[in-house]
């Protein structure tokens, strides 16, 4: 008989291992939180300082009567910038030389622009609007008038800007002479950043 309870024991213990995984209550664990991520900061460029370039265009000049023309532009410009995250404030003065016909009636030698810009920072990219006070030379004499335009600029590192703008220009009655003329200018940039 004790062989038999031998056998028993040692078969119970032999089949003990096989219960080991058999199945048992399930544990739930309790769900983990986790916040939803912040929002990014907003990751503009850096546009504020001073600058100063050049620039090469064209400019086309519609004047009373007979007084049309059209040709290049060369000239130069400094200004500053002041950001303020996705918007960009600033100020410009540029000088662009010009040797126009306005259709035998006068030349037109240059202008120079005294501008307020207002922008939009997009990274790398600065889109703006700009207007101020112009000053023509022509062969009439000089004349104030105004202008507004858009613009846009490109960091192509920190220390360089390439761009461009378009701009329209309104002379009244230049010098007194009864000549009115109307110039739009196309401009492509290129400006150091200090």
């Amino acid at each position: 008989m004790k062989r038999i309870v031998y056998a028993g024991a040692l078969t119970l213990a032999a089949a003990a291992p096989l219960y080991a995984g058999a199945p048992a209550e399930p544990v739930v664990e309790a769900p983990v939180y986790t916040p939803a991520p912040a929002p990014a900061a907003y990751a503009g460029g850096d546009w504020t300082g001073f600058y100063a370039g050049g620039q090469l265009g064209y400019a086309d000049i519609d004047g009373t009567g007979a007084a049309d023309g059209n040709g290049g532009t060369y000239g130069v410009h400094g200004g500053y910038n002041y950001d303020f995250g996705r918007y960009v404030l600033g100020g410009e003065v540029d000088y662009d030389k010009l040797d126009i016909d306005l259709g035998g009636a006068a030349t037109a030698d240059s202008v120079a622009r005294l501008k307020l810009k207002a922008g939009y920072d997009l990274g790398n990219t600065l889109v703006y609007a700009t207007a101020g006070g112009a000053r023509a030379d022509t062969s009439l004499g000089s004349d104030n008038g105004g202008f507004y335009g858009l613009g846009v600029a490109y960091k192509v590192s920190d220390k360089f800007t390439m761009g461009g703008e378009v701009l329209k220009h309104n002379f009244d009655d230049i010098n007194g002479s009864g000549v009115d003329a109307d110039a739009t200018t196309f401009t492509l940039r290129g400006s150091y950043n200090f």
